[in-house]
């Protein structure tokens, strides 16, 4: 068998890993020039399906450097207002039954993109400045991979998994759209130091913090501290780094801003990082000081324009030597933090079926169980981050923020709706839970 897998990113580098570690014949073709481009992104939740997933697919050295450089897991869920007034935290002492993972492994881990990727692609055969054009399905039935390049490639099965933008799905589901939730972002990053540090709350610095404001205005504030780089591991594996704006191996924090398309200017997308930072300070002088502080001591070139957007679900497919896999098929908004954990679900399980079934039962059996987890994940996640929602309005939408910190105040101080509400969560994050 030789699989030919279309984009570098986590659910395909992860993929990659299981069939190489099988024994299985596995080509990366990869867009980018070489494995430091395209590195643009800071943490990464990883969820205990996510970790699950790493663990059954990577070799134990691999799965063990990536637990061993992740950051200090979260702890907290904070939910605030612009003032630092807390409508919502969870993950407390009182929480610690609650938050146990089910497998000791399997937990909950905060990541940097740059160093999961390398080292997901460290052992691979992996092609860099490979521009994927279009495949061909051949008599004998193998498909072939043609490149800008010129080049082309030959395998028993093709697997999309490049990205959001996909061209393996333009042309194999060219009915499957993209739908955009009118929602855009701008990330940041600044160092963790003794300065930032003391503009967190306890549960800040330890947890992962919303913030919600009028006119749908929102944001998130992540910390990223690391036990590796204090010499507790040798980090042999991930030295290699596109220089230090994007450079996220030490201790850092790490900011979101989100806001509506109509309160936006119209070349949002096109803006530069300084423009950007600009944009967000003139969009928060009015949020508490802390806050405020640490959004100016972002480094200006380190933030870059999102356009939230997600997958229209679609109805399942027959099955063929042509597959998609992670945001190629089942792009979602971050309301649940679940798409890379869906990704790398979706190598587990593929990867898994390759290892011991013909190649189109596997991908019938892996679309069988995608089109359930996955599609039910996009549903969710669209449910809290649309623009259509009643917070984004231009008139009752203040009416409609006062009703959900209400409903957030009330949850948060009656322990039973709590519970349930973080139990809920779990389950969300990790389907162990849902079985046990």
């Amino acid at each position: 068998m030789r699989v030919l897998i279309v984009g570098a990113g986590t659910g395909g580098l992860c993929l990659a890993q299981r069939l190489h570690g099988a024994g299985i014949d596995v080509a990366v073709f990869e867009r980018d020039r070489t494995r430091t481009d395209g590195l643009f992104g800071y943490r990464v939740g990883i969820s205990p399906d996510g970790s699950r997933a790493l663990r059954s697919c990577l070799p134990r050295p691999l799965f063990e450097t990536f637990k061993a450089t992740a950051a200090i897991t979260p702890k907290y869920t904070n939910f605030v207002t612009k003032q630092l007034g807390e409508l919502f935290s969870a993950g407390g002492p009182a929480d610690e039954d609650l938050l146990a993972p089910v497998d000791p492994e399997a937990g909950e881990r905060s990541v940097s993109r740059m160093t999961l990727r390398q080292i997901l692609l460290s052992g691979l055969d992996v092609h860099f400045d490979k521009k994927f054009q279009r495949y061909t399905q051949n008599p004998d039935g193998t498909v072939t991979a043609h490149f800008a390049d010129g080049t082309e490639a030959t395998g028993d099965l093709l697997v999309g998994a490049d990205g959001t933008s996909s061209n393996v799905r333009k042309q194999y589901l060219p009915h499957a759209k993209l739908v955009e939730t009118d929602l855009f972002g701008v990330t940041g990053k600044l160092p963790l130091n003794d300065e930032t540090r003391a503009l967190l709350t306890p549960q800040m610095l330890r947890g992962v913090t919303m913030v919600f404001a009028p006119k749908g205005i929102n944001a998130i504030f992540h910390v990223m501290e690391f036990e590796w780089q204090r010499g507790q591991t040798d980090p042999e594996l991930v030295k290699a780094w596109p220089g230090m704006t994007f450079d996220n191996t030490r201790d850092y924090i790490m900011w979101g801003f989100g806001s509506h398309r109509r309160l936006l200017p119209p070349e949002f997308m096109s803006m530069p990082g300084p423009a950007l930072h600009h944009l967000v300070l003139q969009r928060t002088k009015s949020w508490h000081p802390n806050l405020r502080t640490l959004f100016e001591l972002a480094d200006p070139t380190s933030c870059f324009p999102l356009n939230i957007r997600m997958s229209e679900p679609v109805e399942p497919w027959p099955s063929s030597t042509v597959t998609l896999l992670g945001d190629a098929i089942h792009t979602m908004t971050p309301g649940l933090g679940v798409g890379a954990n869906t990704a790398l679900r979706d190598a587990q399980i593929l990867g898994d079926n390759l290892v011991r079934m013909p190649v189109l039962d596997a991908v019938a059996d892996y679309e069988r169980q995608m089109h359930g987890y996955a599609w039910d994940a996009v549903v969710k996640s669209r449910a809290r981050f649309n623009g259509n929602s009643l917070a984004y309005k231009p008139v009752i939408g203040r009416a409609g923020l006062a009703l959900m910190r209400t409903g957030m105040r009330v949850v948060n101080h009656v322990r039973p709706l709590k519970r349930r509400m973080l139990r809920a969560e779990l389950k969300n994050r990790d389907h162990a839970r849902q079985e046990a």
